[in-house]
């Protein structure tokens, strides 16, 4: 990447942009309680973060039908009360509007399906500045495999060295470092800097205001 910085900049949403960690644990919760699965505690979902719904309740379902089930239960429960329970991180949305006054493309790439994940975008107050959204049923492998980075900048006609993912999970940043994108570790998030350490991320972000500072230095005020 040149000095002058990055020409686009992804990112992942729950937990990065959008504080939706409470919401999406009890979704979990709630789910085996209804479907009669013994309980698991708050860690091992936190530990999912960032890998496919599909994917964290796989393990819990004797088959196909009964994932079905499972996974309708889950967004069914987690979808009522959505709007209500999500926010943007506090100085989130003023970073990302100076980060695209600033010239930058940018997008994001999440786990979770299109549909939920725009509506995330906008119940919590962001700028219509996200040119891409890759979801979950964009490709066949999810994070930490790189295809969806692929997919994003292949959207935008950026080359990887030219772009930055910012991301809270150890899964988004093994993903960037695979697709070749520089990446920041989101501290706000529910992971602990030293689980974070390991996925050896090239920046720290320690607060939503400081992703102001991925923008060009050359075109910033």
């Amino acid at each position: 990447m040149r000095g002058s910085g990055p020409e686009a900049v992804l990112f992942d949403l729950d937990g990065t942009l959008i504080d939706s960690i409470e919401l999406i644990v009890a979704s979990y919760h709630h789910t085996l309680a209804a479907h009669g699965k013994p309980a698991v505690n708050d860690a091992h979902w936190i530990r999912g973060m960032g890998v496919p719904l599909r994917t964290l309740l796989a393990d819990f379902a004797a088959d196909e039908a009964e994932l079905d089930a499972l996974v309708h239960t889950y967004r069914d429960w987690n979808e009522s009360r959505h709007d209500a329970r999500v926010r943007a991180y506090p100085g989130a949305v003023r970073a990302v509007e100076a980060l695209a006054g600033s010239g930058v493309r940018l997008g994001i790439v999440t786990s979770k399906r299109r549909g939920i994940a725009r509506r995330g975008v906008e119940v919590t107050g962001f700028p219509d500045v996200f040119e891409i959204l890759v979801g979950a049923e964009d490709t066949t492998r999810h994070k930490p495999d790189p295809d969806p980075l692929h997919l994003a900048l292949g959207r935008l006609g950026v080359a990887p060295e030219r772009a930055v993912y910012v991301g809270d999970s150890p899964h988004d940043l093994i993903a960037g470092r695979r697709a070749g994108v520089r990446t920041a570790a989101a501290l706000w998030g529910p992971f602990e800097r030293d689980v974070l350490a390991g996925a050896s991320p090239d920046l720290w972000l320690e607060a939503p205001e400081q992703i102001e500072r991925l923008r060009p230095r050359d075109r910033a005020p």
